[in-house]
């Protein structure tokens, strides 16, 4: 089995949470678009000037998914 990556959006300031809802919703459109076989997505707030959006792949899909929409981070996904 690959790893998987989990590749993290962050968005700061009061509206953070509602951006974050919102990428999550083009996140899953992209999943959609190139069928890819992961389809874990979310946002998380952190505080109310906090919140990320993120999107689980698997390692033979990240630098695809990563030069296409270019998240600030990504971490092991465990």
């Amino acid at each position: 089995m690959s790893r998987q990556i989990k590749l993290i959006w962050d968005f700061r300031g009061p509206t953070s949470a509602k951006t974050a809802e919102h990428h999550e919703i083009h996140l899953k459109e992209y999943i959609t678009a190139e069928k890819l076989l992961l389809n874990i997505t979310g946002f998380e707030i952190y505080s109310e000037m906090h919140a990320i959006a993120y999107m689980v792949v698997n390692d033979e899909n990240m630098l695809q998914v990563r030069d296409a929409l270019k998240p600030h981070r990504g971490v092991l996904f465990e």
